[in-house]
C-alpha cells in the first residue's frame, strides 16, 4: 500500500512518502535518521555564528557540539529505554536499536547540558554563557528534529477533525490507543485514522520560543537569561502538548506524564531563577548609576 500522509482539512495530501529514504550498499537509511542530523548540523551553525557575534571561541564551541551531540543520542536513547523498561526488559536486545525512532529530547537536554557543564569545567568557561549560546542550537534541533516524528507516523494526539487534523493509514501508523480506533475514518476500503499533529504543534511553537531568544539576546542583562527563557518557554509549550499525546512515557504505575512533570520543574524553577536574577540584575544597576551620580557631584 503506498505511504500517504493527509492533512484533510487543510487539502494536502501527501504520498509515496516512505520512512526509507534510500539504500546503500544493502543498508537502509532512514528519513527519521536524516531529519535528526540535519537539525544538529543547522543548529551547530547556529550556534557557531551566534559564538562568533558574542565574540567568543568558536573552536570550543565546535568540539562541544560534537562531543555534547553524541552524549545526547545516548541519552536520549537512555532516557526513552527508562521510562519504558517494562517492555525492553523482555526485549534487552531492542535497547540499542534507534534506527526505528525511541529516543527523547527531555534525555538529549539533559544529555547535553550534562557534557556541555563538564567540558565547561574543564577548559574554565561560563557555563552560564555557553547555555544562553547553545539554546538556539537546542531549539532549532527540536523544530527540525520533531519531522522525524512526522515521517515515522508517531507521536501524535488522539481523535480530532480541526483544521489541522491529520490522517494517517491505520496499518502503517505507530502505538494507536484504542480511542483513536474506535473512530477509524474509511475511504474507499482503506482505514484511516484522524489524530492531532502534535509533532506540529511542537515545531510552530518552538519557532516561537526561538523568535523571543532572538529578540532577547542583545537585551540580556545577565549570563543565563536565554536559557531560562528558553526552558520556561519550551516547557510551557511541551505540557500543553504532552497532554494530547497518546504514547507519552508513564511513571511507574502512575498516570503522571513523565514529559509534564519535568516542565513543571522546569517552568517553575527557571522562573523563579529568572525573577531573582532580573531583581538582583535591576538592583546593581540602580546601586551603578547611585554612584555615578555620586561621581559627578
Amino acid at each position: 500500500m503506498t505511504p500517504e500522509i493527509w492533512f484533510v482539512n487543510l487539502g494536502i495530501k501527501i504520498n509515496h512518502l516512505d520512512r526509507v529514504a534510500f539504500t546503500i550498499f544493502g543498508i537502509d537509511v532512514y528519513w527519521y535518521g536524516i531529519i535528526i542530523a540535519t537539525g544538529m548540523l543547522i543548529g551547530m551553525l547556529v550556534t557557531l555564528k551566534e559564538a562568533k557575534r558574542t565574540g567568543q571561541d568558536t573552536d570550543f564551541y565546535l568540539d562541544t557540539v560534537i562531543i555534547s551531540a553524541i552524549i545526547s543520542i545516548i541519552f536520549a536513547r537512555l532516557y526513552y529505554v527508562i521510562f519504558s523498561w517494562d517492555y525492553y526488559k523482555n526485549h534487552l536486545n531492542e535497547i540499542f536499536s534507534i534506527r526505528n525512532g525511541g529516543i527523547a529530547i527531555y534525555g538529549a537536554i539533559i544529555g547535553a547540558i550534562l557534557s556541555a557543564s563538564i567540558i565547561c569545567k574543564i577548559r574554565n568557561k561560563s557555563f552560564l554563557k555557553v547555555a544562553d549560546t547553545f539554546s538556539f542550537a537546542l531549539l532549532i534541533g527540536q523544530i527540525i528534529g520533531r519531522w522525524g516524528n512526522f515521517v515515522n507516523r508517531e507521536a501524535f494526539g488522539g481523535y480530532t477533525d480541526s483544521l489541522f487534523a491529520m490522517r494517517y493509514i491505520k496499518e502503517q501508523a505507530s502505538n494507536i490507543p484504542k480511542d483513536v480506533l474506535d473512530k477509524v475514518v474509511n475511504i474507499n476500503g482503506v482505514d484511516y485514522i484522524q489524530v492531532h499533529p502534535t509533532f506540529l504543534y511542537e515545531s510552530l511553537w518552538n519557532v516561537g520560543v526561538l523568535i523571543l531568544l532572538f529578540i532577547f539576546r542583545k537585551r540580556k542583562k545577565f549570563d543565563g537569561q536565554l536559557m531560562a527563557i528558553y526552558f520556561i518557554g519550551y516547557g510551557i509549550g511541551r505540557f500543553w502538548i504532552e497532554g494530547m499525546r497518546v504514547d507519552s512515557l508513564m511513571i511507574a504505575s502512575t498516570n503522571i506524564r513523565v514529559s509534564q512533570a519535568l516542565s513543571v520543574i522546569l517552568v517553575v524553577t527557571f522562573t523563579i531563577y529568572l525573577i531573582v536574577k532580573l531583581k538582583k540584575s535591576n538592583n546593581m544597576s540602580d546601586m551603578e548609576q547611585l554612584l555615578e551620580g555620586n561621581e559627578i557631584q
